[in-house]
């Protein structure tokens, strides 16, 4: 038996819908999630695709979400955004508040969103990327739960704290970055231990704060910064920015706030918008020609942008209409509708 299934595209967003409809999610939240499930597993990002099902189910079934929340948006200045999810998931929020976003990002040059009071789970990129869709620049930042010890530490006291990143290209895909500021993401860790597998050197400790490679250890004690002390320092901003600058959790106070319940961490968003068309005083031509210059020097000499192996698999996939997720993924998936 084959340890792969194939499903179509179509499949994917219907999976997805039933699943999370039958757990308690209205069709508003449903859709702006399987939206996000389905960008990803499109692009081979298995971490964040149909895998993720798990833990919007987990949440909802611990109590802790409300799966017909209402997000409410206000205004406090001209530049700035705010997307109250009333402990929804986060990104129905997000997308009702993302056109104010844009337009306040053309017409002032560079904008805010705060997205307070959410469950987030989902990859930052495809967030970023509505942004350069519309010609702008574009970050965004979360923090998680305190599973991530510090640079010199032995305990979880930072989240994984992702940072993403995407940059409009004249007809091209943008370029764009996502990445944890931990050494791995946690669902990677959890996709390791579903496959038996162990994890490289250098990822994680176990709770007496000693290296291991054992999924399981990890996931009872912590996981290490990429980089050292500079993923620490980054780490540590993205906890100030998407925490205290938002009026919203860091990771150690959302470990708190989850009270033992397991699912997705509870916390606040920032993206920020920038308009290249007003920073540049209209050279967007001439400065994309020269961004262009920058990226053909790097794959010229055989580098790699990032996301290029996304744009690969997206490619590929809408070609056959389908994907390849594992079979027993799959089955347990199902079972998620018991």
């Amino acid at each position: 038996m084959s340890q792969n299934i194939t499903l179509s595209l179509q499949d994917i967003k219907d999976l997805s819908l039933s699943v999370l409809t039958q757990n308690g999610y209205s069709p508003q939240h449903a859709q702006a999630i399987t939206d996000v499930i389905y960008a990803c597993q499109l692009d081979d990002c298995h971490s964040h695709g149909l895998f993720r099902l798990f833990m919007c189910v987990e949440t909802m079934r611990s109590g802790q979400v409300d799966g017909h929340a209402t997000p409410t948006l206000t205004e406090p200045g001209p530049a700035v955004v705010k997307a109250d999810a009333h402990k929804g998931i986060s990104l129905l929020a997000l997308n009702e508040a993302m056109p104010k976003l844009i337009e306040k990002a053309k017409t002032q040059g560079i904008a805010a969103l705060a997205v307070n009071n959410c469950f987030h789970f989902s990859a930052l990129w495809p967030e970023v990327e509505m942004l350069s869709a519309q010609g702008l620049a574009g970050i965004a930042m979360v923090p998680s739960h305190a599973w991530v010890a510090p640079a010199g530490g032995t305990r979880g006291t930072l989240g994984t704290n992702p940072l993403a990143f995407s940059w409009p290209r004249l007809g091209k895909d943008p370029f764009t970055f996502d990445f944890a500021t931990s050494q791995f993401a946690r669902g990677e860790i959890e996709l390791y231990r579903r496959a038996g597998k162990q994890l490289p050197e250098g990822v994680a400790i176990d709770k007496n704060g000693n290296p291991t490679t054992d999924p399981t250890a990890a996931m009872e004690g912590a996981m290490l910064t990429f980089g050292g002390y500079k993923g620490s320092a980054l780490s540590i901003m993205i906890e100030l920015m998407a925490g205290p600058l938002i009026d919203d959790l860091t990771s150690i106070e959302s470990m708190a706030a989850a009270n033992g319940n397991t699912g997705a961490p509870y916390h606040g968003e920032i993206i920020i918008a920038m308009n290249p068309e007003m920073l540049s005083g209209g050279q967007v031509a001439v400065n994309n020609d020269r961004a262009e210059r920058l990226f053909a020097d790097i794959i010229d000499q055989g580098a790699r942008l990032p996301s290029q192996r996304r744009y690969q698999a997206r490619s590929q996939n809408l070609k056959r209409n389908a994907v390849e997720i594992p079979a027993q993924l799959y089955q347990d998936i199902l079972k998620l509708k018991d």
